[in-house]
């Protein structure tokens, strides 16, 4: 006979072992997730660490060298349309290995219909639904354990790194980033070029 798990009544944060930030990325052509945690501040460094990691992870693994990316991100969060540290990194990322990044930001209200919350973590939710989350091993394992009838893998991976908070970007160091805004909607669609050899129009 299976004995109830017992939990404590309220949860605070000096009782726990860590905080934990989930930072999910969603292939919406191979129904393949990778979901980055960190332990540290959820920063704009830590999320485009976590694209970095998903170029380099198993899950990019058949697309042969990227030469161009598309992000679909919320407006708000470390993602930040408004952010100029998430541009300036994504420059970073951009031009060590040559790689031109379009960037689409959902507009506010509409980060619901982000394929990673419908599609990724949704289903994350339904599988770790009561089960107390007392470790990050518990945690990993409920994101790695997550699939569906339509197919979805997941993968996830623990970032240990520390990420320091409020970092300024001048904006004569902003104004070195190679953006290209679009016509449409311009500060929610931008395409960053790498520095080092850009590409066309």
């Amino acid at each position: 006979m299976r004995r109830p798990d017992e939990v404590n009544t309220h949860d605070f944060p000096q009782d726990a072992l860590c905080k934990a930030t989930p930072y999910g990325l969603y292939d919406v052509q191979r129904k393949q997730g990778l979901v980055c945690v960190g332990t540290s501040s959820d920063t704009a460094e830590f999320a485009v660490d976590c694209v970095e990691t998903w170029m380099h992870s198993d899950a990019s693994v058949g697309y042969g060298a990227i030469r161009e990316l598309l992000v679909l991100a919320d407006g708000g969060g470390s993602n930040s349309y408004r952010s100029r540290l998430w541009k300036r990194q994504l420059q970073g990322l951009s031009d060590r290995p040559g790689v031109a990044i379009t960037v689409c930001h959902y507009p506010r209200g509409t980060s619901k219909w982000n394929p990673v919350e419908r599609r990724l973590f949704g289903p994350i939710s339904i599988n770790w639904a009561g089960v107390p989350l007392r470790s990050l091993d518990v945690m990993l394992g409920c994101i790695r354990g997550t699939s569906n009838r339509s197919g979805l893998r997941v993968e996830a991976k623990w970032i240990p790194k520390a990420y320091a908070t409020k970092i300024k970007v001048t904006k004569a160091e902003f104004k070195t980033l190679s953006i290209r805004h679009h016509e449409t909607c311009p500060k929610w669609n931008y395409t960053i070029q790498p520095r080092t050899s850009p590409l066309p129009p």
